[in-house]
């Protein structure tokens, strides 16, 4: 406790030293900032509507989630962008934070070996959907949210563009890149359980066409839930520092050199248990336990340390040619010990009333990417061809922590690892693509895309020593552009799965993962292009659909599951001083066939109970809705609010060859998180050169959950009513 104190001390001391040093600054800095302003660029023109949408609103109108820059407006799948200003107007730090105005997105609690960012889109899990750039990123830590300008998130089976991966969708982070400009901007952040947070982003010009830029961040916060027995609470300590440097910027021959380091040490939360399918219990003898009952304390750990390289060169040969490549190292280092929840038994002091969950991890990744795309004219139809090449190296170690005090009291630390028994992997992942879109007619698109993965992997389990596969993926759509401002679409997209990817073991090789959608959508700009509207009506089909759980021997958790959803989504500016941004997602989702596994002893195939056919799956609400909106009045303030709301989540496995728990008197009955729809607000004022921001997180101070263990052991609650107040300097 008293190294954490003198750790905050300097912090303050150093958030002090910084606001002096910037204000000594200001005036020198103002004169290059106005040179810098008039050698900018004219914003390009967006030729679908007769108006230019805010490059710093909630609509975006550049991606690259379709491998090559374009308008998600032109895209024929449901994609979706949290942009920088959204981000940055509710205060958020994490993905995960960021990932909750995504409608159809829910929240995995941490067991079963899938620690980290973990989310369900559409139903169906995404922990190997997780990309950086467009550049997997599927290690299991908690990413923030400094460095990143936008998350996108492409809806749908998505194979065909990014490899092996899940029914849901992909989620690409996407960095702050250097830009030819002087522009800096530091902000420091207090709130309540001891909430601080120091941002900086600093971007220098050095040349015609060269640049550099700085990202630092140090973060840390506690909240309401708390251990009776030591008075501790959950604890986030980040900090993080990225460096951008670019050259040849907006030339035919542009590099960018990217290096970001985040590094946590946190006390982790692993919520509380069901008791009587609900995560309280008012019965125990010595207490009740509910939401506020925190099982660890200041001896748990969540330590991790990630160091990602990358280097991006493209080359135009013209306007409509290019070939884009990329190569990055990416280093994933983690250890964590914590306390799992009792639904019976109160925690202690010296953790011995509930079990221990550690691990110790090592991911090491290299990627090679290259990507050509080109527009031209063959037989008098126009076509926008892309096609690529990928390589990608996998290293994985992974291990359990030694209990270092034997006896009643519990204690592990990062690197005293039992190396008895590691699981290892080591894979070559190869890739050839290609995509092509034709107008057929005026108004009429049709794109065809097609995909060859190949994967050699070494296993060090004995059930699943060796993986070897070749899988083709697909991709097709059918597009009808009534107007600039209104596009139709039909698309096709599959995605696959190997068995044992990602760590997933089998006793027997089972068939992969396979996964379609077809989906139907509409989008529309209105108000001159300043307000972007979709709709899309889906269905997605997966087989032999795996476990999460990494120590699970029984793999395969249903046989055939689908989802059909309707979603709806708006985002961008209503007048010049209102913004809004919201989100509602419909899901009917259902198990079709049991799942079919191999006893582990005897090699016998076992199915699951039958009485799971036709249930609603595991953390797939009927109904998510999101909304956050800004309006701007006296002309330097702005007021905004907004709502998350998810339907009733359910939790419970459904392998089991009895009905077991799930079912009481022959009816489903599994455990169940409740509804709930949670408040934010926020009110700033900004100057040219500064500003201070209020933000007031669950204004209600609901009592909620927002992530559950898909198993149905126990969920997480979200955090109670929290106030961060935030100064930002510019200059």
């Amino acid at each position: 406790m008293k190294l954490y104190q003198q750790k905050k001390s300097a912090q303050k001391s150093l958030y002090l030293a910084v606001i002096l040093a910037v204000q000594s600054m200001t005036a020198i800095a103002e004169e290059k900032v106005e040179k810098a302003a008039a050698q900018q660029e004219l914003e390009e023109v967006n030729v679908k509507a007769s108006a230019v949408p805010a490059a710093d609103g909630y609509q975006a109108t550049k991606t690259r989630v379709g491998k090559v820059l374009q308008d998600p407006h032109d895209i024929p799948q449901a994609v979706t962008t949290v942009t920088n200003s959204l981000m940055k107007d509710q205060q958020l730090a994490s993905l995960k934070e960021a990932l909750s105005n995504v409608a159809g997105l829910t929240f995995n609690a941490a067991e079963g070996g899938r620690a980290g960012d973990n989310m369900m889109l559409r139903g169906f899990y995404t922990f190997g959907d997780i990309y950086l750039d467009g550049v997997r990123d599927t290690a299991q830590y908690n990413r923030e949210l400094f460095n990143l300008e936008q998350v996108d998130v492409l809806r749908g089976s998505a194979a065909m563009l990014f490899g092996r991966g899940q029914a849901g969708g992909v989620i690409n982070q996407v960095s702050k890149m250097a830009k030819l400009t002087d522009e800096n901007t530091v902000s420091g952040s207090l709130g309540s359980y001891n909430y601080h947070q120091f941002t900086g982003d600093f971007n220098k010009k050095l040349g015609d066409t060269t640049a550099i830029r700085l990202n630092v961040m140090d973060r840390a916060e506690e909240n309401y839930r708390k251990n009776p027995t030591n008075g501790d609470r959950p604890r986030l300590d980040r900090q993080g520092i990225a460096l951008s440097f670019g050259t040849g910027i907006g030339t035919d021959n542009e590099f960018f050199l990217n290096h970001v380091t985040t590094k946590t040490d946190d006390d982790p939360d692993f919520g509380v248990s069901f008791f009587n399918k609900r995560p309280v219990n008012v019965n125990t003898v010595g207490g009740k336990i509910d939401d506020s009952v925190y099982y660890g304390g200041s001896k748990n750990f969540d330590s991790s340390n990630t160091s990602i390289t990358t280097a991006i060169f493209t080359h135009k040969f013209s306007e409509d040619t290019q070939l884009r490549t990329q190569f990055r190292d990416a280093d994933y280092v983690r250890a964590y010990w914590a306390q799992k929840p009792s639904s019976t038994v109160l925690p202690t002091a010296d953790f011995s009333s509930t079990g221990a969950v550690t691990r110790q991890m090592h991911y090491q990744t290299q990627t090679l990417q290259s990507d050509f795309s080109t527009k031209f004219e063959l037989a008098g139809l126009k076509h926008q061809f892309l096609s690529g090449v990928e390589y990608l190296k996998e290293k994985n170690y992974r291990a359990s922590l030694i209990d270092l005090a034997p006896g009643a009291e519990k204690y592990y630390s990062a690197g005293a690892e039992d190396t008895t028994n590691p699981t290892k992997f080591d894979a070559d992942n190869y890739a050839v693509y290609f995509q092509d879109t034709v107008t057929i007619a005026p108004k009429w698109d049709v794109l065809f895309g097609m995909r060859r993965d190949e994967l050699r992997a070494d296993y060090s389990s004995a059930t699943s020593p060796k993986l070897s596969y070749g899988e083709n993926s697909y991709r097709t759509a059918l597009s009808y552009h009534y107007t600039p401002e209104a596009h139709y679409y039909v698309s096709y997209s599959d995605s696959f799965s190997p068995t044992a990817d990602l760590y997933q073991l089998t006793v027997k090789p089972q068939p992969p993962e396979r996964s379609k959608t077809i989906e139907l959508g509409s989008k529309w700009l209105f108000l001159d292009g300043d307000l972007a509207f979709r709709a899309a009506l889906y269905s997605t089909e997966k087989e032999w659909e795996r476990n999460t759980d990494l120590e699970s021997t029984a793999a395969i958790l249903t046989k055939k599951r689908r989802t059909n959803g309707l979603e709806f989504e708006l985002a961008g500016r209503i007048t010049e001083n209102w913004e809004v941004f919201s989100g509602l997602a419909f899901m009917d989702a259902e198990i079709v066939e049991v799942a079919e596994n191999v006893n582990a002893t005897t090699g016998v195939i076992t199915k699951s109970y039958s009485g799971y056919q036709g249930q609603r799956p595991r953390n797939t609400p009927p109904a998510t809705f999101n909304i956050w909106s800004t309006y701007k009045f006296a002309e330097k303030w702005k007021f905004g609010m907004g709502l998350e709301a998810k339907a009733e989540r359910l939790g419970y496995s459904p392998q089991g060859a009895t009905p077991g728990n799930n079912f009481t008197d022959g009816k489903f009955d599994p455990n169940k998180l409740p509804g709930y729809a949670r408040v934010d607000a926020m009110l700033s004022y900004e100057e040219k050169k500064w500003a201070v921001k209020l933000n007031v997180k669950n204004l209600l101070d609901k009592t909620y959950y927002d992530a559950i263990y898909d198993n149905g052991g126990f969920s997480v609650p979200g955090n109670s009513r929290t106030a961060i107040l935030t100064t930002e300097l510019k200059f």
